[in-house]
């Protein structure tokens, strides 16, 4: 089981998950953050070895994860 709070995340690596979980491509993100394509690979490549994921299965379920998780929270402050 992937447990989130275990995992490392800067500011620049929760946008940019973010805007993946939210079905952006690596493109679009690139453009929305002011940073290049290649930046963008990069942040997610580091973020996946920090995890300790190398397969793309389980690349998306953390991407699936994260984005539970954001539900989650936004659930909470709409009822709370």
């Amino acid at each position: 089981m992937l447990n989130l709070s275990q995992i490392k995340i800067t500011p620049r690596d929760e946008q940019v998950l973010r805007l993946l979980v939210q079905g952006c491509s690596n493109k679009e993100i690139a453009s929305q953050l002011s940073i290049s394509p290649r930046t963008v690979k990069q942040h997610l490549r580091t973020l996946f070895l920090r995890a300790g994921i190398r397969d793309g299965r389980k690349r998306v379920k953390l991407a699936t994860a994260m984005f539970l998780k954001e539900q989650s929270a936004l659930c909470n402050r709409v009822s709370g």
